[in-house]
């Protein structure tokens, strides 16, 4: 058995040595993360593996996005798989702004001030569902004069190339070539845009050709890992196409649902292994944490051993 070793922390100390302090210092959550970090250390720095990050849209309002942002800058991952609401979070980003505000507040009061509330972040209507019919109207008026159908991965380039933001994520993904694609993406604004705009022009998503990008790059794939943070669609398209390679190489899971619900946000690494989505041979940890503090953590580490 190894020791239990007290934490030694000073001005200087960098959260790289921080979180390497974590793995002596036990401290149950604290040590998964380090652990985690560790693990997708090796999973960036392995050239034969295809990796991939998931994430709800929820993180893309707060700063997190940031971290996203970053990721897909460095070229840390290879594929992104979300949900629409990444989209709209992050194209109303690149515009207007978004606001600190409270759990702790009337709801019906701010529903009158036309102000929508994600947890504790404010969203004013102008923010939002203005500002995004706004610039969809004009993006896919331009789109549809180039285009008539396009994968999910290739519309979020087109998007990205008009945005010329550098804070965005979709900027990112377009200048990288980094595929985001998006399993749901009628579920949300800009996916009520493309529909509308659908009804009276000949543009059309076809979700097929993401699940081709999909099948070539894991059928070919010598390795693969994933940071999967949260749960819904995304993680679960992320584990699923992984299953036809005989499973994650790599996994580091960031959730704070419970298991006990059988939910697949709350399914534990070992869970997929009973699917064939996570190999049995596979490194792999759950951090029980909100991502929102884990990450930036996380993302710090990193680039220290980069």
């Amino acid at each position: 058995m190894k020791v239990v070793k007290d934490f030694k922390v000073n001005k200087t100390t960098s959260v790289n040595k921080l979180v390497k302090q974590m793995l002596e210092g036990g401290g149950f959550t604290a040590k998964n993360l380090a652990l985690g970090v560790d693990i997708l250390e090796k999973m960036i720095k392995n050239k034969n593996s295809l990796n991939f990050i998931s994430f709800p849209a929820a993180i893309i309002a707060t700063g997190t996005r940031g971290i996203i942002k970053d990721f897909l800058k460095e070229k840390f991952f290879d594929i992104v798989i979300t949900t629409c609401g990444t989209l709209d979070h992050d194209l109303a980003r690149s515009f207007k702004n978004y606001y600190h505000g409270s759990f702790f507040v009337d709801d019906k009061e701010l529903h009158k001030k036309g102000i929508s509330r994600i947890g504790n972040i404010f969203v004013p209507n102008e923010s939002y569902g203005i500002i995004i019919e706004e610039k969809m109207k004009k993006f896919l008026e331009e789109i549809s004069k180039e285009k008539k159908e396009l994968s999910t991965y290739e519309f979020v380039w087109e998007i990205g190339k008009r945005i010329k933001n550098k804070d965005s994520i979709l900027y990112w993904s377009y200048k990288n070539q980094i595929p985001i694609i998006i399993p749901g993406i009628t579920d949300g604004a800009v996916g009520y845009q493309i529909w509308q705009f659908s009804q009276d022009h000949d543009l059309r998503i076809n979700i097929l050709k993401d699940e081709k990008l999909l099948s070539d790059l894991v059928w070919n794939a010598k390795k693969s890992g994933a940071l999967i943070i949260g749960g819904g669609i995304s993680k679960h398209h992320t584990i699923w196409w992984n299953q036809f390679k005989k499973g994650l190489d790599y996994a580091v899971y960031i959730s704070t649902d419970v298991e006990w619900s059988g939910s697949l946000s709350g399914a534990r690494t070992r869970e997929a292994i009973s699917w064939g989505k996570i190999k049995t041979s596979a490194k792999h940890i759950q951090i029980e944490e909100d991502a929102t503090i884990a990450l930036p953590i996380i993302a710090s580490a990193l680039k220290e051993r980069f």
